[in-house]
């Protein structure tokens, strides 16, 4: 996995729930963790935050929610700006998972550093998928360099229709031709994404999966995911720097 050395490490796995809103990712989560005896951590995405309360990580998502004056996707207009304090948040999410992680506990966290480059990479390039797919590698890999990626990524994904009218349903709006748009053009850029990094993604196409065949399959992802892994390192320390989880040192060569 990307996120690890060469070092197998008791720590837990992390693994990230991703794709467009309306998808289903949080029911089937839910759905999928019910059936598991050892439950893993469950770090809500940013939409199901209330924004409330003290901490960095709400601070943080407040600005964000103020400056985007109620656009669903949290855009204000300035999606660099934008994306730094998304990544701040998510290594916010990270630094308060450790603990967790440490002690050999699953950590499920819904939405991470994939879907910050996603939309923010829509965002830059609304007209251009080639485009979009080069800023969302780049920003991906600036992600990389500040936190670990997650080890498993599941990545649901749907015709856009059918999850703009599952959100409408639930959130009682309707979207605009232009958040249409965006939403279309982010569940295609996810499934490009996922494409260059088959090792650490595992896609779940509700077209082809009913959502009984969806929970069992992120249920077995899930299970599966907590063999093999090696160490976390903080990407910025360089190769020589010392587990997050277990404080071992690098691996002999």
């Amino acid at each position: 996995m990307t996120s690890t050395s060469q070092r197998l490490c008791p720590r837990g796995p992390l693994i990230s729930v991703d794709g467009i809103t309306g998808i289903g990712k949080t029911y089937l989560t839910l759905r999928a963790l019910d059936g598991l005896d050892d439950k893993p951590m469950l770090l809500e995405e940013f939409s199901r935050r209330t924004g409330g309360g003290p901490g960095l990580g709400k601070a943080l998502l407040r600005a964000l929610i103020e400056a985007s004056a109620g656009d669903p996707f949290l855009r204000g207009g300035t999606p660099l700006a934008e994306t730094m304090l998304l990544l701040a948040i998510k290594r916010h999410d990270l630094d308060t998972v450790l603990p967790e992680l440490a002690s050999g506990r699953t950590v499920v966290e819904g939405r991470s550093v994939d879907t910050t480059a996603v939309c923010q990479a829509v965002q830059l390039h609304p007209h251009d998928g080639d485009a979009a797919l080069e800023a969302a590698i780049a920003l991906r890999d600036l992600a990389a360099s500040y936190r670990p990626l997650p080890d498993l990524t599941i990545l649901l994904t749907d015709e856009a229709s059918e999850a703009v009218t599952r959100v409408q349903r639930r959130d009682k709006c309707v979207f605009t031709s232009e958040q249409v748009t965006f939403m279309r053009d982010a569940c295609a850029l996810y499934e490009r994404l996922a494409a260059t990094d088959p090792a650490r993604y595992r896609v779940l196409d509700r077209r082809t999966v009913n959502e009984h065949e969806a929970g069992d399959l992120i249920r077995l992802w899930i299970q599966g995911a907590g063999t093999g892994l090696g160490c976390l390192h903080e990407p910025w320390q360089g190769p020589q720097a010392r587990c997050m989880c277990c404080g071992s040192g690098p691996a002999p060569a």
